[in-house]
């Protein structure tokens, strides 16, 4: 089981929870870029990429490497596959209650399907004398 009250989860979930860091990862999935890169979809100047970038950093979902005058920032999956494995048991926890209230709908429903066939429009009240 993942660790629940780490400083680096804490910093995980902390980044994952703007949109803007989500989308820089989401564009990183598909290979390095630039802080430019990453700041261009944004209309927003290199400081404020990269706050977003740090905190990525921070995290450790992303890696940036300097080549000279330019930052690329890599993906590191790593933290993500912790945050999901903690996530998962959320989501079993969810799909039982959801299979367990799907069984009782289907319950109710077969319980009605049964009344309404009892009480058919053709058979009517006294017609047994």
């Amino acid at each position: 089981m993942v660790e629940l009250e780490t400083p680096q989860m804490d910093a995980v979930f902390h980044a994952l929870g703007d949109a803007t860091r989500r989308r820089m990862l989401r564009d990183l999935a598909g290979g390095e870029r630039t802080v430019s890169q990453l700041a261009e979809p944004f209309a927003m100047s290199l400081a404020a990429a990269s706050k977003h970038i740090k905190a990525l950093e921070n995290a450790g979902l992303i890696r940036r490497e300097v080549r000279g005058r330019t930052h690329l920032c890599r993906l590191q999956p790593g933290p993500l596959a912790s945050a999901h494995q903690w996530l998962g048991f959320y989501e079993r926890f969810w799909t039982n209650r959801l299979d367990v209230l799907e069984r009782l709908l289907r319950e109710e429903d077969a319980r009605k399907a049964q009344d309404d066939s009892r009480r058919s429009p053709n058979s009517k009240e006294g017609d047994d004398q």
